[in-house]
């Protein structure tokens, strides 16, 4: 058969949790042609994949990289092309884009690095209507909600996201949420919610999520699933069970996680009020002076740190008033400085706030999390390149690899499940139609890598380390990797392999009356 493109003798981990098998792949034409034992055209190029593992590209259903995914200088995604990723999911957490005809459109005219599939950010939505007010939406203002999701479903979301942490997705209520997500039913897209705790509300909050479920008809989505805190370590456990016990009744609910101890958010999420959060400096300012408000806010961001070893537990990844400080945990910048890691935060949420990262998790919950079928490998992290001076959590770099790491090193979980978790689950969840799994007529989104080396590199201390492993990488069928490096990008005019993936175009999630459930089990 005619063929551009043969991985010969290498070990197929085909995405499904089957078991891997040896088989020759063939691409032609962004598509995947054949996969096991053929003659192939004399005239394709034919790499020798002996002792290689053949996967499916990793789909990464949680990043922060709506705007690095649009910007010239980032739009490869390198950080992502270096860990096997071929499709990333954005607008997640309640934030994002919510003009997607014009984001997509940015995409569609210079291409990406990877794939973009993108959701509806009801923080933003919210934002849109009503500001960041603390309050019931009126029934014109839920219209008006209504009316952005509807626009933007027709216009490819996947679905819509919350992130009930944070400013103003926090002050919406069950039923506003309920609602929303009855129109991205009418489409069959899917809820993927930050849940409003994390930590002691770990329970309740899974609770809201299905409940969201159970109200709207939508399948569910669990973004980072974790208990943060370290008297809530263990916890983890029962919503696992809350959540096996809900699928096992027929509803839709499946989580990701990323395989790390620590977080990362603002530090203003971490340990300031909401009604503090996101106040400019000068107000910032004026609140700790008041004589009603300041010591109330002192109070707050004391109670957050103590919950955090005193500040130790927290490291500043990026602020841009004091670059310097990135690497550095709060009450190592206070010794320095002869002060409190009160007033580290204090002068950090004056000069605009800082990203930071918390080591909040434990080892045991990490790795009870990922031993579940119907939990997806997924970053939450964004596009970024080395050299940049700031200190972000290491999970841009080095997510995938160190999946690869639990399986083969850790034994925590099978190699097969590893690849099935990071390819074939995601893409169920998505509903994608023709991506995930390698099988004829599959789009050719593929990775190729060495499982002796293929690691994370990157650390806490030295996060913007690539992974080395990866030996080819298509992206629709154009490879991106080649015999382990970069391939050079388009110059000046040229246009990226990687796509807007539109829902409706590109895949269909089951309708919401389906009842299907499709755990694959563990092989």
């Amino acid at each position: 058969m005619p063929i551009n493109l043969v991985f010969k003798g290498g070990m197929v981990v085909d995405g499904t949790g089957a078991p891997a098998h040896r088989a020759d792949v063939a691409v032609r034409g962004g598509r995947i042609v054949a996969v096991g034992s053929f003659e192939a055209d004399p005239a394709a190029k034919v790499v020798d994949a002996t002792g290689l593992i053949v996967a499916p590209g990793f789909i990464d259903l949680h990043t922060h990289s709506d705007a690095g995914i649009v910007r010239p200088e980032t739009r490869l995604n390198i950080n992502y092309l270096r860990q096997g990723v071929t499709t990333i999911v954005t607008g997640n957490c309640g934030g994002g884009a919510i003009d997607i005809t014009r984001y997509f459109g940015e995409i569609d005219t210079h291409g990406a690095g990877t794939n973009v599939i993108h959701l509806i950010p009801h923080g933003n939505v919210r934002e849109e209507v009503m500001g960041q007010a603390d309050r019931r939406p009126s029934s014109d203002e839920l219209a008006r909600m209504r009316a952005i999701v509807d626009r933007e479903m027709k216009a490819g979301a996947w679905g819509m996201s919350t992130g009930l942490i944070y400013v103003p997705s926090l002050y919406a209520r069950t039923d506003e949420i309920i609602e929303l997500a009855k129109v991205v039913r009418r489409y069959g897209g899917l809820y993927a919610s930050h849940i409003r705790d994390e930590a002691g509300g770990l329970l309740e909050s899974v609770d809201e999520a299905i409940a969201v479920g159970d109200g709207a008809g939508v399948p569910v989505h669990i973004s980072h699933l974790k208990v943060t805190g370290r008297k809530n370590w263990g916890t983890v456990r029962k919503a696992i069970t809350k959540i096996a016990e809900a699928r096992a009744a027929g509803k839709r609910i499946s989580a990701d996680q990323y395989p790390y101890i620590a977080s990362s958010t603002s530090l203003a999420a971490m340990v300031v009020p909401p009604w503090a959060a996101k106040v400019d400096g000068t107000t910032f300012d004026r609140l700790t002076a008041d004589p009603a408000r300041g010591p109330e806010l002192r109070r707050f961001i004391l109670h957050e740190l103590a919950d955090r070893d005193d500040g130790a537990a927290v490291r500043i990844a990026r602020y841009e008033a004091k670059p310097e400080w990135a690497g550095l945990d709060l009450a190592a910048i206070a010794r320095k400085l002869g002060t409190s890691p009160l007033d580290v935060v204090l002068e950090v949420q004056r000069h605009g706030g800082a990203q930071a990262i918390g080591f909040v998790m434990g080892e045991d919950d990490v790795r009870e999390v990922m031993r579940h079928p119907f939990v997806a490998t997924a970053s939450d992290g964004s596009t970024h390149l080395p050299g940049r001076g700031d200190r972000p959590h290491p999970r841009s770099y080095g997510t995938f690899p160190r999946k690869i790491r639990y399986a083969l090193d850790e034994k925590v979980l099978s190699i097969e499940e590893a690849v099935r978790s990071s390819t074939g689950w995601p893409a169920e969840i998505l509903g994608l139609a023709d991506r995930g799994v390698v099988r004829m007529g599959a789009v050719a989104d593929l990775v190729v890598f060495d499982p002796r080396t293929f690691r994370d590199s990157a650390t806490f201390e030295d996060p913007t380390q690539f992974a080395p492993g990866v030996r080819y990488l298509l992206v629709n069928g154009v490879a991106m990797i080649a015999d382990g490096r970069m391939v050079e990008p388009p110059q000046a005019g040229g246009k990226l392999p990687g796509r807007a993936l539109r829902l409706g175009r590109d895949g269909q999630v089951p309708s919401a009356d389906s009842g299907q459930t499709s755990d694959r089990p563990s092989p």
